[in-house]
Formats: C-alpha cells, structure tokens, sequence
C-alpha cells in the first residue's frame, strides 16, 4: 500500500512538472507550460526566449503569451490544480491569497529597479519567497522589473496633489492590493482587464491608467492618452515562478543551472527595460503628450499613510518594512 501511494505521489507529481493533464511526459526530459499576461513584443517574452534557449537541456519550454493560455490574475490556481508549470504572476496576485505579501505591493516601497533586486536577494526577501512556497507551493526564481508606473490619462487635467486625482476613474487589475494602490493615488480605481485598456480610453469608459513606460509603449495607449504624470508611485515587478513540485523534481545541479539561466535572463530584461525608460519619454511628447512631474513627496505622504492606516498593514511581517528600507 506504501508503495503504491508514493508511486501515485511521484506520477502526480510527474504530471505537475510537464505542465498538465494534456501533456505527454517526456522520455528524455520533462515539458514544461508558462503563461504570461504581456505581449509577444514584450521585452520580457524575449527574456523568456533567452531563458528557454538556456534550459533547454533542463526542460522543454511552452511560451504562451497575452493571457491567451490563462487570463491575469488565474495563473497562481492554474499552477496548484497541475494546468500549469511556470508564470510571471503579480505580487499583488499572491497577496490574494497570503495578506502578508501585500507589503510588497505597496506605493513607493522599493526605490529602483537595484532596491528591488537587492531585497529579493537579502534575508527578508528570502523569508517571503519561502512565505510563497510553504502556502502557495510556488517556488519564486526572481522578481521581473519592467520599470516604474506612472499615471497615464485621457483627460487634460492638472495634477499636483493626490487631491486633483479626485473622481479620476482610473484603471487597475482586479484585487483589492490593486484597487487599494489606486485608491492611495488619491483616484477613483476601476477594475479592468489589460487588454481592454485602449479601447477603455478610446471610449472615455475610463479617464486613465497607470503603467510603466514600456507598457504604453507596447500597448500603445499613448495613442488615446493626452498627458502622462509622473508620479513614479510603484517599482513595477512581477515574479518568475515555478510549481514547487516541478522545482523539487529537479535535481540540485538542475536547480543551479536553472536558477542561473533565470538570473541572467532577468538581468537582461532589466537593462532593456532602464535604458527603454530613458528614451521613451522624449517619443512620448513627440506624439503630442504633455509630461508633467507633481508633488511626489506629498503623493508618497498620503499614500504612506493610507497604507499604513488601512487592514492590509496589519498583516505585514513585524519589523519587514524597517528591514526594506534599510537595504
């Protein structure tokens, strides 16, 4: 009876590794199914080429893109119920289901792109990947930047204050760490799914969104925007995961290459995404957009402070936000 049950536990866990139930376990090595909401043209679906190209001897890679495997938002459940291997997943997604992951998610926390790195390399970033991998049996490789949002809007309004953001239906992804930021922008946050974005601005059904540079690039929202303000309110990230169990299949000299293949893929996006920054601000305002820079010291002080008055402070780790700043 032993016997058969850790056979049936190492054949679902078989199942898990090569990406699902419709997948044909591999002679040789396992097949492995990644999702992700961004675009073929993302920079970050090169980085992924990259990396398949790196592990190609570990594992054969499934690149989807655009959600048209799994929508925003649904890769994380994807990935616990065996349909999925890897994803790049929001923060914001697992603090739906860990609360204490939500200090990551929140207004003007990290610095840069370099802040960023620096903590998911320290201890306290250690001790909230493995907050993922105990609850979510996700094992997080790295945090994938892709630059710094930034409110992006239809209407010519000025904006100094969080206060001139009021009755601004802004657009932000579903979930309430998403709706919570939009809020703490001083805004009127509506949920909406990416790839209705353009169509939201080009109707009016939303007076704007905030995005990172890159993104308006990519999406072209640029097109049915009139002015950017650059409220720089959010390092922008998501993180590279893969199933625990797919991880866990892998044997240790696996694990290293893999991790490598992963850290080398990420550091170059991160390049691509800095120096696409630096240069898009100038395209932006020779299609007409005006670029505006507010008071983002009294941005960051009301966000702050609604961050730290709200429920969702009362979940973060004692002690994790000093740790974070001291990096």
């Amino acid at each position: 009876m032993m016997d058969r049950r850790l056979m049936l536990g190492a054949l679902a866990g078989a199942a898990l590794f090569v990406g699902g139930p419709q997948a044909v376990i591999a002679q040789d090595k396992p097949e492995l199914t990644f999702s992700a909401v961004f675009s073929q043209q993302d920079i970050r679906a090169e980085m992924m080429e990259m990396f398949k190209a790196d592990v190609a001897d570990i594992a054969s890679l499934q690149l989807y893109y655009g959600g048209n495997l799994f929508k925003q938002g649904t890769e994380i459940t994807a990935i616990q119920r065996g349909n999925l291997s890897m994803g790049n997943v929001a923060p914001q997604d697992i603090a739906k289901q860990i609360p204490a992951f939500s200090i990551l998610t929140s207004a003007y926390l990290f610095r840069d792109a370099a802040h960023l790195k620096a903590f998911f390399e320290s201890d306290a970033g250690a001790e909230m990947k493995a907050m993922a991998e105990d609850q979510l049996g996700i094992h997080i490789l790295g945090p994938t930047y892709f630059g710094t949002r930034q409110v992006g809007l239809r209407v010519d309004k000025e904006i100094k204050t969080p206060a001139d953001m009021q009755g601004i239906k802004l657009r932000m992804p579903g979930g309430d760490a998403w709706q919570f930021l939009g809020s703490a922008l001083g805004a009127n946050p509506t949920p909406m799914a990416y790839a209705e974005v353009y169509t939201g601005l080009q109707t009016g059904a939303i007076d704007g969104q905030d995005n990172p540079y890159p993104n308006v690039e990519n999406m072209k929202f640029y097109e049915v925007m009139s002015q950017i303000v650059r409220t720089s309110h959010l390092v922008a990230y998501d993180l590279l995961v893969i199933s625990q169990q797919a991880w866990d299949a892998m044997s240790a000299d696996q694990q290293q290459a893999f991790q490598a293949a992963a850290d080398k893929a990420i550091a170059w996006s991160t390049e691509q995404h800095l120096a696409q920054e630096d240069k898009l601000g100038a395209f932006f305002e020779s299609e007409g957009l005006k670029i505006s820079t507010p008071d983002v010291d009294a941005f960051r002080k009301h966000a702050q402070e609604m961050y730290l008055n709200s429920d969702l402070s009362k979940d973060w780790p004692a002690g994790m936000l000093d740790r974070i700043n001291a990096l």
